[in-house]
């Protein structure tokens, strides 16, 4: 494996984990300074916005609209790594994490521009349909659609091309154990149990995905140390 393709992969996965950790932190000091926030209708929405701070909103959203192209240049890192045998296997996780990348970050970039001036300014005729805090609007559908089909397609892909050590075989395990949070994350979804969704989204798919980007920082750490081109 060549230096630059270890170093991408390396920061890359590091990148992956802190995006998670920061998120995590924005959500655990959203719950604690501001009242949680259940979905009733457009208006009530608005007070809410307009009587709580929004900064760690928004910090959390920046930072999960970078986390999708992040992905996409670990997975292509990977393809190094692998086996020849299986490169085929991660051919197909990158296509179809592509897809991940492509509607999450679309998502979030209409969630801190579009969505956030038209709030500023006030104009909100028909923006019910594209905020996140509205479960059933357009764009939290096809952030959903990313986060549950086409990113659990891609982690089923990219699981079983993991062989050999303690390492890899943890980064094939939380690949699984991700595909399956998100198969279970989008069934709950489409049949509105707000709890599976809640808990197969931001405990599984958080708690595999971290432990995919650590073990995955480990691995190419362990490629041996990083030399000057």
């Amino acid at each position: 494996m060549n230096s630059l393709s270890r170093k991408i992969g390396y920061w890359a996965s590091l990148s992956m984990a802190l995006i998670f950790i920061i998120w995590l932190f924005s959500y655990i000091v959203i719950t604690l300074t501001s009242p949680i926030f259940y979905w009733i209708n457009f208006q009530d929405y608005l007070l809410y916005v307009q009587n709580n701070n929004q900064f760690f909103q928004y910090v959390a959203k920046f930072f999960m609209l970078l986390f999708g192209p992040f992905f996409v240049v670990l997975l292509n890192s990977f393809y190094e790594v692998v086996p020849d045998g299986k490169k085929v296997l991660v051919r197909l996780g990158i296509f179809f994490g592509l897809a991940f990348a492509i509607l999450s970050s679309l998502h979030y970039f209409v969630q801190l521009s579009s969505v956030r001036m038209n709030i500023l300014k006030g104009t909100t005729d028909g923006l019910e349909h594209f905020i996140q805090a509205n479960p059933y609007s357009i764009s939290t559908s096809i952030d959903m659609l990313g986060w549950t089909l086409f990113l659990g397609i891609s982690s089923a892909f990219m699981a079983p091309a993991f062989v050999g050590g303690k390492i890899q075989l943890t980064i094939r395990y939380a690949f699984m154990a991700n595909a399956v949070s998100c198969l279970m994350a989008g069934i709950g979804y489409l049949f509105r149990i707000d709890i599976m969704t809640f808990f197969f989204i931001n405990i599984g798919v958080g708690g595999s995905i971290l432990t995919m980007a650590i073990a995955s920082s480990m691995l190419f750490r362990n490629q041996g140390r990083f030399i000057s081109d």
